[in-house]
């Protein structure tokens, strides 16, 4: 006797938990675009009746204010979105530098904790409790008042060749540019391609013969080969702006002013501390055994850290390590406290002449939500690469 087959549910049924789940779901989505629209209507509306104006178009007038430090020349008579697009480029030259300069430091002081020597572990230690259990605002200021109150004036300051260190900042010379810096840049593309290829061959050469090369310093001199191999093809210029000290201040060359130092050197040094945890809770999740095994192949400290406890330790550290970067990224928002020119900092002047709260408020938002965003893919990119494969 043949058994029935049980009716097939409908996929459309009220039945069907997966039939259920969209509709919730779908609902959820309405109610919350009902909820949205409605907050934006009654906004626009009290404003309209409050005689407030509103909208974007005020991105196209003429700013009317100086930006004190920029990446590239700006001046008064350009219009709003010039101007914002100054304060996204200083915000980004400080996250990004400073999550390169935290993690840098970060992996140090998380690798030192691990160290024989019982005074860099205590060193390490002391630096990882101090700089985690201040606020990053008072780190700031401290910074701040550090590079503007302490360090002498220009016409007493401090030098080393042809750099200068004073209450104005960090002054250095750049190259002029010319043929010759246009050509370096082009000869970093093929120094790139080549580095990563070398380093993949490295590896491969790696775990087939168990004879570790250099995947770190050769990749990088073959980069700054390639670039002063550019460097000399454009004519190898040797002309730089070198500074020199004014009646008043630092003049000419390249300069760092004390406001951004202070934002770079309070999130950099604040984050390692947090970075450091990070690495050492990584390093401590690998069974000691890996350890003990690297040191019976006859492996230093050195190698046994570098090849067999920082890879497998990669795997636990990137997912909090995102939200660092993500904490450096926003943290940088402080900057407004001491004066640095970010996005906060020219939203809010932008704001007070032309009263648009709303919309500046909504574009420094933005701003953040895309570079937040965009760091979290990255990472999440570069974690799925060093996930362990499943077979």
């Amino acid at each position: 006797m043949n058994a029935k087959t049980p009716p097939k549910k409908s996929s459309w049924s009220w039945r069907s938990q997966a039939f259920r789940g969209l509709i919730y779901q779908v609902l959820a989505m309405a109610a919350i675009a009902g909820l949205v629209w409605f907050l934006a209507h009654n906004t626009l509306v009290n404003m309209r009746v409050r005689g407030i104006q509103s909208g974007f178009d005020f991105l196209s007038q003429t700013a009317g204010f100086d930006i004190g430090e920029s990446l590239y020349p700006f001046d008064s008579s350009e219009a709003y979105w010039r101007a914002f697009l100054v304060g996204v480029s200083n915000t980004l030259r400080v996250a990004v530098l400073g999550i390169i300069l935290a993690t840098i430091l970060g992996t140090l002081l998380g690798v030192g904790r691990f160290s024989r020597n019982a005074l860099v572990r205590w060193l390490c230690l002391c630096y990882v409790e101090f700089f985690r259990n201040i606020p990053v605002l008072l780190q700031l200021l401290m910074w701040y008042v550090i590079l503007t109150e302490v360090l002498p004036a220009a016409a007493d300051a401090w030098t080393m060749g042809p750099f200068f260190l004073s209450k104005g900042g960090f002054n250095y010379p750049i190259p002029v540019w010319g043929t010759g810096q246009l050509w370096a840049a082009y000869g970093l593309l093929p120094g790139v391609f080549l580095g990563w290829a070398y380093r993949r061959w490295a590896v491969r050469q790696f775990e087939a013969t168990g004879q570790a090369g250099s995947m770190v310093v050769l990749p990088l001199m073959i980069v700054f080969l390639a670039s002063v191999a550019g460097w000399a093809l454009g004519g190898a210029p040797t002309e730089f702006n070198r500074p020199f000290k004014g009646d008043f201040s630092i003049e000419n060359g390249g300069a760092l002013t004390p406001e951004f130092l202070a934002v770079l050197m309070g999130l950099t040094l604040y984050t390692a501390s947090f970075i450091a945890e990070v690495v050492r809770g990584g390093i401590a999740s690998v069974a000691r055994g890996q350890g003990e095994a690297a040191s019976a192949l006859g492996l230093n400290q050195n190698q046994e850290m570098r090849l067999v406890m920082l890879p497998q330790a990669l795997r636990v550290i990137i997912p909090p390590l995102t939200n660092q970067y993500l904490n450096l990224t926003k943290n940088s928002s402080l900057a407004v406290a001491i004066g640095y020119p970010d996005v906060v900092s020219i939203a809010n002047t932008a704001l007070n002449q032309t009263g648009r709260a709303v919309e500046c408020i909504a574009l420094v938002m933005l701003v953040y939500l895309i570079t937040s965003l965009g760091t979290s893919l990255l990472m999440n990119w570069y974690n799925s690469r060093a996930a362990i494969k499943e077979r």
